[in-house]
């Protein structure tokens, strides 16, 4: 079902984001395309927050990575989950996004590059 999480920080310059991460942070990374790297990441854990007044502000995007979309959307469906928008074929794989009852949404995806997540350190 779920096989790794893809998180995306939005940068004002993103060349000097990534040399940052890949240089000082020394995280692998796998290059899919013309110098734009996703990176591996540790183990990680998530805690959900309350939101406002006094929350940090920003934009943050989860989401969960899988194998099938497919036959992952309809194992989810099947558990109670709703999701929002339908399946979209992108250039970089397909999507979906999937209500959380009370926190918002999150996305699925299934990617159809390089991904970094099973990269030995």
């Amino acid at each position: 079902m779920i096989t790794a999480t893809h998180v995306v920080v939005y940068a004002d310059d993103p060349e000097q984001a990534r040399a940052f991460v890949r240089d000082v942070l020394e995280m692998a990374n796998v290059d899919i395309h013309g110098g734009w790297l996703i990176f591996q990441l540790p183990p990680a854990e998530l805690g959900v927050h309350p939101a406002g007044e006094g929350s940090p502000g920003g934009h943050h995007e989860l989401f969960l990575m899988c194998d099938d979309i497919d036959r992952t959307v309809a194992e989810l469906t099947a558990k109670g989950a709703d999701f929002s928008v339908p399946i979209s074929t992108e250039r970089f794989g397909r999507l979906t996004r999937m209500r959380i009852p009370g926190g918002g949404e999150i996305g699925l995806y299934q990617p159809s590059h390089p991904t970094a997540y099973g990269l030995e350190r």
